[in-house]
């Protein structure tokens, strides 16, 4: 798909830094417009949960790994072996190379986006692992989607539509799941994902 740059919502918009402009570029070149949407959603919500808890966070890394973190899921970038967010966070790794980010910072934004299939990382332990998961989780599942304020809520999908996310989503990931039956996709999937993804407040939004 091809997109313009990013439209803030409820005051939090993108970071304004080549980092942040490139992985924008890239995951509007390599998803369609649900995949591209749930991306910026799930950064919006992270970060609207920040400031709402008051948690200090790097909002370019954050950012550049909530555009980069299902990028695992797309034909050019799945793998046959690595769960979708292992490949995801060698993608964010290869583009950070090239923009300059060092050694550590390049890991950080791979493990971010590891880990927001995980279990449950506190703030404490690692923030933007955190924000990705609280911001992910509300997009796909509707976890927490209640503490959010409803006028940003409504804000977001009118500012980025669903555009048949919550299907298409969990096609892909039932199909991650039968294709590699150890990862957490398959996890997700045997979990429930079906209902709570048909229940989410955000998909009756749309």
């Amino acid at each position: 798909m091809t997109s313009t740059a990013l439209d803030s919502v409820g005051g939090i918009g993108a970071p304004r830094t080549a980092a942040a402009e490139a992985a924008r570029l890239v995951c509007a070149e390599y998803t369609d417009q649900a995949l591209f949407n749930h991306s910026v959603r799930s950064f919006l919500l992270g970060a609207a949960y920040a400031r709402t808890h008051g948690l200090d966070f790097d909002d370019e890394l954050f950012y550049v790994s909530s555009l980069l973190h299902d990028l695992g899921l797309v034909e050019p970038f799945d793998s046959h072996t690595l769960s979708f967010e292992e490949a995801g966070g060698h993608v964010a790794r290869v583009l950070t190379a090239g923009l300059g980010w060092d050694l550590a910072r390049r890991d950080r934004a791979a493990k971010v986006i590891v880990q927001h299939m995980r279990q449950d990382v506190t703030a404490a332990q690692d923030v933007e692992s955190h924000l990705l998961q609280v911001g992910t989780s509300a997009d796909v599942s509707g976890l927490r989607v209640a503490e959010f304020d409803p006028d940003f809520t409504s804000a977001l999908v009118k500012a980025y539509p669903r555009a048949g996310f919550g299907a298409a989503f969990l096609e892909l990931v039932t199909d991650q799941g039968a294709r590699k039956p150890g990862c957490a996709a398959a996890d997700l999937v045997a979990g429930g994902a079906a209902a709570r993804i048909a229940a989410n407040p955000l998909e009756r939004m749309a």
